[in-house]
Parts: structure tokens; C-alpha cells; sequence
């Protein structure tokens, strides 16, 4: 069963509440889409034996109370109703998680919320949460991710795969100077835009880094120095100007 188009409620027709549910959701499955099978015991009403009163409204009574001389009350007048009572049904529900889908988005299941004995029952909402991801963040389409290297492969270069949400590998190749909070844009390797999915945004790969532990000997430090031949470019400068 799938959710479908929010109903135009009549005003004249009581309704049970609407349940809000949040379903969480991985990146995964925002990423490539799925199919969640839920089961829930839903109130539905059976006919019952004996009658009750339904249909209740507030009426004006006017009694004479004598020439000229009227009281007007009012009344609380019901009607008669078969009897009902409310048993649990197991139902399943097929939620579909649309690729691109965003957080906070909500899939109505019509008349799967709870019921009302002289209605109709509310509606079942289903709002997406999507969980936190241990290597990827998203931020509308695109997808960010930080990568370390080391020192070596910031100076000399590098070939790397980064596994994407669906198992296929964003192959990386340096061959020039990485510096520690370089960004790389690789296009159409974020998420699938809702609306369509044949456009996807970017992974932005941010590289960090990772310098030796250990201290350097006099002679490595030397080594350094006639390797890379660069002086002193010592400055102190204010790097937030214009923030």
C-alpha cells in the first residue's frame, strides 16, 4: 500500500486525528531509493450488538410558560446508532523512499490514522528523518566528505578510491601540491535532486593532512631544507579581514 494525495477534508464530516510518524532513513537509501514494509495494529470499528447514540447536536427548545411568557433551552438530542466497537487490525504499509527524498518530507497513507465512530478516520504521515552518515554529510544535493594524506602524498601526489553510497568507487589522482583544506569538486557524484533525478549534485572532498609524529633528526632536517629549497616566508597577518 502506498501513500497517496492529501484528501480535502469536509468540514460537516467528523474525522480522526492524523498520525505523524518519523521513519528514519540512511543516506543509502536517500541516495540509490527503497522500499520499507511497516506493520502496525490499526483501531478499525466493527459493528457491535445494541444501539448508541451518535449524530449528538445542541437544539433550541421554547416552552410556554404561560400568555406571552416563553423559556428557551437547549437541548443536547442524539440519534440512534447501530453499536461499534474498536479492534485491532494488522496491517502492512509500503513506504517507497524516493530517491533525493529530503528530511522532513511527509508521505500520507488516506484513512490509516485513527478512527472515528461517527466519521471518517484521520490520515497516517510518514516524515522522513535521515540519520546521520559516518563518512558522508549532505547539504541540499551535494555530498562532503574529508579525506587524510600524508605528508608525502601532499608534496608528491596520489591515487585513491573513495567508496560512494551505492558500492561504486570516485577514483582521486593527484599529481601536484595538496594543501591541508584543499577542496576537489567532483560533479555529478552527490545526490539525485528529488524533482529530477537524472541531475545529481557534487562530492566536495576536503583533504586534511597527517604530519609526522616523530621528532625529525638533524640530518633529516637538512635533507628537508636542500629538497625543497624554500627560505623563510614567515608573515603574521590578519586572515579574517572582511568577516
Amino acid at each position: 500500500m502506498f501513500g497517496g494525495t492529501p484528501r480535502q477534508q469536509d468540514r460537516n464530516i467528523p474525522r480522526g486525528s492524523d498520525i505523524i510518524v518519523d521513519l528514519e532513513v540512511t543516506l543509502e537509501e536517500v541516495y540509490a531509493g527503497n522500499f520499507v514494509e511497516v506493520v502496525r495494529n490499526k483501531p478499525v470499528a466493527r459493528q457491535a450488538p445494541g444501539k448508541r447514540k451518535c449524530n449528538c447536536r445542541q437544539e433550541m427548545r421554547t416552552t410556554q410558560l404561560g400568555p406571552g411568557r416563553f423559556q428557551m433551552t437547549q437541548e443536547v438530542v442524539c440519534d440512534e446508532c447501530p453499536n461499534v466497537k474498536l479492534v485491532n487490525e494488522e496491517r502492512t504499509l509500503e513506504v517507497e523512499i524516493e530517491p533525493g527524498v529530503r528530511d522532513g518530507m511527509e508521505y500520507p497513507f488516506i484513512g490509516e490514522g485513527e478512527p472515528h465512530v461517527d466519521g471518517e478516520p484521520g490520515d497516517l504521515r510518514f516524515r522522513i528523518k535521515v540519520v546521520k552518515h559516518p563518512i558522508f554529510e549532505r547539504r541540499g544535493d551535494d555530498l562532503y566528505t574529508n579525506v587524510t594524506i600524508s605528508l608525502v602524498e601532499s608534496l608528491v601526489g596520489f591515487d585513491m578510491d573513495i567508496t560512494h553510497l551505492d558500492g561504486h568507487k570516485v577514483h582521486i589522482s593527484r599529481d601536484k601540491i595538496t594543501r591541508p583544506g584543499a577542496k576537489l569538486w567532483k560533479k555529478g557524484e552527490g545526490l539525485p535532486n528529488f524533482d529530477n533525478n537524472n541531475i545529481k549534485g557534487s562530492l566536495i572532498i576536503t583533504f586534511d593532512v597527517d604530519f609526522p609524529k616523530e621528532q625529525l633528526t638533524e640530518e633529516a632536517r637538512e635533507g628537508i631544507k636542500q629538497l625543497l629549497k624554500q627560505g623563510s616566508v614567515q608573515k603574521v597577518y590578519n586572515g579574517l579581514q572582511g568577516y
